[in-house]
This record gives structure tokens, sequence and C-alpha cells, in this order.
């Protein structure tokens, strides 16, 4: 896949200089360096990564000093490996804002006619865009899930509550919490290329990852047991318990439904971007 601007052009000094042609690679390469060079996708990473990790075994040492006072049906029931995950549900917020921040402050800076002009089959740009913030957010929070997990142990083993990775269950959660946060991503890049606004991208992520799931809560059994469980983060989150809950989906269904709204963020992105001036 590959335009070429032009096998060679003309310099000033009347030599004949080449020009590479434009390939997917070289886009990616150039979307890397942008991602790397921006300070705030350095500190926005960082804080995701902290309240992945510390919030992690911040809740299981609550849990543990307060193990003891549950009643026996929530002993039961204690799920261990999601409760070293609970900073998930604070780090989805910095990765989706993270997200639209890298698509939409282009726009709002004019940088994206300059991205566009010189890669103007445009689509390149939102693939490597949307590929390489995936792939670092899935490395980072991959590696803060695997910290949150044994750092949680740690505390759990003083009351015997810990388990191991290879316990049912428990590498599919920790390392779908990498997975879950990676989509988060994508999801930030969809609307942040498709509402091009970043104030407007990020209320669409919030009310996705918190408000829609709220509000289902309050809108009767029925809405809760038929709509809920296929919502953006209710449906992710069933990747990551290891004990599911009743009317939940399935791990992998959840996550299956999970990427269809990114999906469907970036088509929608794709669509626009082909169609609307920068």
């Amino acid at each position: 896949m590959s335009t070429t601007i032009m096998p060679e052009t003309q310099a000033s000094t009347g030599r004949r200089v080449a020009v590479a042609p434009v390939t997917l690679w070289r886009v990616v390469c150039s979307e890397w360096i942008k991602l790397r060079s921006l300070r705030s996708t350095r500190i926005t990473l960082l804080v995701s990564f902290v309240l992945m990790a510390g919030l992690g075994v911040l809740a299981a040492a609550i849990a543990a000093g307060g193990y003891s006072r549950l009643p026996a049906a929530s002993r039961a029931s204690f799920d261990a490996v999601n409760t070293t995950l609970t900073g998930y549900q604070f780090a989805q917020l910095a990765v989706g804002v993270l997200g639209v921040v890298v698509v939409s402050n282009e726009y709002s800076s004019g940088m994206i006619r300059a991205t566009l002009a010189a890669v103007p089959r445009r689509l390149p740009v939102l693939w490597a865009k949307a590929g390489v913030f995936a792939v670092v957010t899935l490395v980072v929070m991959t590696a803060a899930s695997l910290i949150a997990f044994a750092g949680g142990m740690a505390v759990l083993s003083s009351h015997h509550l810990q388990v191991s990775l290879t316990a049912p269950g428990a590498a599919r959660a920790v390392l779908g919490a990498g997975l879950y946060l990676a989509v988060v991503g994508l999801l930030g890049v969809g609307l942040g290329a498709l509402l091009r606004k970043t104030a407007g991208a990020i209320a669409a992520v919030v009310g996705l990852l918190l408000f829609l799931p709220l509000l289902s809560s309050l809108l009767g059994s029925w809405f809760k047991a038929h709509i809920s469980p296929y919502l953006f983060s209710n449906a992710g989150a069933a990747l990551l318990r290891v004990h599911q809950q009743a009317g939940s989906l399935s791990p992998w269904t959840g996550f299956a439904v999970m990427c269809g709204y990114a999906v469907a963020a970036l088509a929608a992105a794709a669509l626009v971007l082909r169609r609307r001036d920068a």
C-alpha cells in the first residue's frame, strides 16, 4: 500500500533529489514520533500506569482488612483477581481522554492540514494513529496490570486469599485488562477523529464509560437485564472477572461487543475523514 508523491524532484541547486514514496510503515513511524515527543502523552500514560498499578494494590489492602467482617455469601463470591484490577476503572478515563487528544490536538492546532498534505489518501493517517496508540497502551497497561496483580496478591496472601496467575480465568483477566484499555484508547481515537473537538469527544468517551452504565441502573429491571450487558464498559468488564455475574456476557463475547463499538467509531471517523475537509 503506497502512494508516490513524486519519484524525484528538482532541488533549488539544480540537482535532482529522490523523494521516497508514502507508505503505511512510514506513516506509522511518523505517528510514533509524534506520540512519544509530546510531554502530555508521557504524563498521561504515567498517570494511567500509576492508577492501574497503585489502586489495585490499595483495593487489595482494603479488601484484606475488611474480609473478616464480610458475610459468608460475600466471602464465597470474593474475586481476588478482579479486586487487584480495580484501578482499570480510573485508568480507562485517562486512556480514553488521551486517545481523543492524540487526534483532536492536531485539528485544534491546524497541524492536521500538513499531515494530510503529506498523506493525500488520508486513511493511512487514521489507521496509523489508532494502531500506534493501541500498541503503546496495550504494552504499558498490561505491565501495570501484572504489577497490580502481583502486588495485590502479596497483600492478600496475609489472609490466604491470594491466587496464582495459573488459576482458572486469572491470566485471562489480568492480560484482558491491557486489552480492555487498548480498546478504550481506540474508542478515544475514533471519537476524536469523528468529532474533531476535544471537549465534545471527551464528553462522548466519559458518557460511554461512566454515564450510560450509571443511567442503566436507574431505568428498570428490563433495561438492566437486556440492554445494560451490551453497553461498552459493561461488556468489556466481563473479560476482567474470574467469577461471572448473573446476566453478564461471557468474557470473550463481551470483549467482542466492546470491540464493535471501537470499530464503529473508527469506521465513522474514516468516512468523515474521506468526505470532510480538514
